[in-house]
Formats: C-alpha cells, structure tokens, sequence
C-alpha cells in the first residue's frame, strides 16, 4: 500500500512539484495539499498521513506554529520540513526539529534546480526515512534547557587535583575516575536484541571521544552534548549529517545549552580537552597531528556513504594517532557510516564504544549497524549515552 503524503506549502507552484515528484514514486502518493498551516493543521487533524512535507514561511500560519500548535493539541504526524539554507532559515529549522520534526531537506533555489534527478533522489530518501520513522519516540526526547543540561553536568564539575576526597569520592562512587574508567557494568538496551555486547578493560593515557548521528540527531544531541561537563576529560569530535549552512547554528545552539565549548570546526583548529568540535555540512573532517598537538583539517573530498560530513573519514583519520583509546558513540539515523570507520579504528586502536538503543532512536540504522559488529561495548538508551561518555573518559 502506499504511503498517504500531505504537504503544505504556500507555493501553488512548489505544492505541483513537490506532487509530481512523490507520485513519481510507486511507494508515495500525495492524498492532500494545503496552502497554509492552519488548512494543513486542520487536515492532519482530519486524516492519518504517513508523512507531511511542511514549508516553514507562509502567510496565516507558518510552518512552526503549525508545530506548535500540534504539540499543544497532541497530535502527531511524521514530519519533514523543507528549509532554506540563510542563517535564519537554519535556526528555524532547528526549533522544527526541537517542536517534533524528524527530518529537513534544503529547498532548491528555484524550481527548475527542484525537477533535477539530484533533488528528486534526496527528497525521496528523505522522505521514505520520515514516513517509516517511529513517532512515539520522538514524543520520549525530553525538551533540555540550559538550566537543567548544567545542573546534570555540574555533577561531574570536580577537579581531581583541587577537590576534596569526599568530592573525589562522590565521582568514583558513580564510576568516575582520575583515569576514567567504570568499573560498573555496562547498560545494555533491553530492545536492542540484535546488539552483540564486548566486554571492556581499563585503558590509562589520552583519550578521544567521536560522535556519530543522522537522521533524528540534532534533537538527539540536545540530550547529550549538554550533559558533558566543562572539564571533560578528552576533546569530542562530532559529525552530523547535515548540508552546508546548518551546522554553524546547531553548534550556536548546543553552545548556549552546554557547560561544555561547542564550535563549529575550523580548518587548522588545535583541538583541547573540555571542547565539541562539530564538522561543518558539506566538508569532512579529520585530525591531523602537529607539533604542537592535533589539528583539525577540512576536505571538499567527494562524499562518502552518500553524504558529506562522513563519519568514517573522520574514524578513520584516528587509526594512527597518538591516543591511548578512542570512546566511539553512535546514535540515531539512516544507513551504516561510522561502522566501516570504527572496524578499522578497531583493528589498530583500543576502543570503547556506545550505540543508542533502538527503542530511543528516531531510525536505528547507524546503531544496529555497529552493533551488530560485535565492537559496542554497550548499548544504551539516549539519555544515558552522555554518562557512559563520562565514565569513560573521565573528568579533569
């Protein structure tokens, strides 16, 4: 059967190439169009859609406080936004994803650029990822402000070497160390069935933490990120499968959430402990060492796995480096990056790593990828993959 698609957009124009292209697809037919959000509200409200395709500018009702509006009801629907790529546009797409969105995909300049087979092919992607996600796991993502993301953090807030013993006490009581290990067992996702566990040991030395996330992970990441304390004990590299253009405002707004430094990379950026370095949309990002320590380094290289940041470049640029282990966290999203990547980072390097479970994942490929490997040290829900990362490596 196929899947019933509802767009929104004020666009007459947009809304006949938006059609043309869904019912193009034996898996997609369009079933409505509204021109506004509150004609598209109301519809939802009517109908059961797989998914809905909703613009964000538009006259009476814009696309947000269409959302707004669905969350103040309780009405749920898949939805994927059609965002533009100015600083602005960028923002709002994040409060789309925040307010339930699952997915965006970047409009076309114009609508000739819209009937090309390179669109055609992403939006269809997209879309079929939207309309199979599962939305009662996007309504357990709770909303983080930077008031709550601190207060979590703070528990880590103790430095070793001027803290007290009964501070130092109170972190290795939850399994936190000088070195940070966890001797605690590890948690393991009880939906993840397929996940295959590996024990670990105890590594001393420097350490690297990298994250992985796709589709449903900006939202993700507002549970994790802000969770890490200032004083981290390894810097954190992330790539995030977005275009060019988003990623300086999702590190803008996980910045104002952390306790951490989160920043947009910079090509030739030493990296420090304490800091989330995330890989711009459309650049790949790998460390390379100098004598000074490890830099960041940007490529235009051709994309990889369909997308561009890859997170197997980057993985894969840890194989030889200096880092006693490398702490790998995999959470929600389409396909399989980051498995090929921590496969080779395994055959050379010590590694600890971290996949979201599949209960708490919008789309549970990237995760069930990995661990199925054999490599996941442990499997765990969203909100506690920001802990493992702290055992892990510890505080300074």
């Amino acid at each position: 059967m196929k899947k019933k698609i509802l767009i929104v957009d004020d666009s007459a124009l947009m809304r006949r190439v938006l059609r043309d292209i869904i019912n193009s697809d034996d898996r997609f037919e369009v079933a409505d169009e509204a021109h506004d959000g509150a004609e598209g509200f109301k519809l939802i409200v009517a109908h059961n859609y797989d998914a809905v395709v909703l613009d964000v500018y538009m006259p009476r009702m814009n696309g947000l406080d269409m959302l707004r509006e669905m969350q103040k009801s309780n009405v749920s629907a898949n939805v994927m936004m059609a965002s533009t790529t100015t600083s602005e546009g960028a923002r709002e797409t994040l409060d789309a994803l925040e307010l339930g969105a699952i997915d965006f995909i970047k409009k076309p300049e114009n609508v000739a650029d819209a009937r090309h087979t390179e669109f055609r092919e992403q939006f269809l992607s997209i879309l079929d990822v939207v309309a199979n996600a599962k939305i009662n796991i996007r309504k357990s993502v709770r909303p983080v402000t930077a008031d709550s993301a601190r207060k979590f953090s703070s528990r880590y807030d103790v430095n070793f070497h001027t803290k007290g013993e009964s501070d130092i006490k109170r972190l290795e009581n939850a399994g936190i160390s000088r070195t940070g290990h966890s001797d605690k067992p590890q948690v393991i996702g009880g939906s993840s069935t397929d996940a295959i566990i590996k024990p670990h040991t105890q590594v001393s030395g420097e350490k690297i933490v990298a994250i992985a996330s796709s589709t449903g992970g900006p939202r993700a990441l507002q549970e994790v990120i802000p969770m890490l304390p200032a004083n981290l004990n390894a810097p954190v590299l992330l790539v995030q499968h977005m275009p060019k253009g988003f990623t300086k405002s999702l590190a803008d707004r996980l910045n104002d959430l952390s306790s951490i430094t989160v920043s947009e990379a910079v090509d030739g950026e030493k990296i420090e402990k304490g800091h989330v370095y995330i890989a711009p949309g459309g650049l790949h990002m790998k460390l390379n060492k100098r004598p000074t320590g490890y830099v960041i380094s940007l490529s235009d290289e051709p994309s990889r796995e369909g997308v561009k940041p890859c997170a197997n470049y980057m993985y894969e640029s840890l194989c030889d480096s200096d880092f006693a282990e490398i702490t790998c966290a995999v959470l929600t999203g389409m396909g399989q990056d980051a498995t090929v990547g921590i496969k080779a980072l395994n055959d050379k390097k010590k590694i600890f790593c971290i996949a979201q479970d599949e209960e708490t994942s919008t789309v549970y490929g990237m995760p069930k990828a990995i661990a199925k490997t054999g490599l996941c040290n442990s499997v765990v829900p969203l909100n506690l993959v920001a802990d493992q990362i702290i055992k892990n490596v510890g505080v300074r």
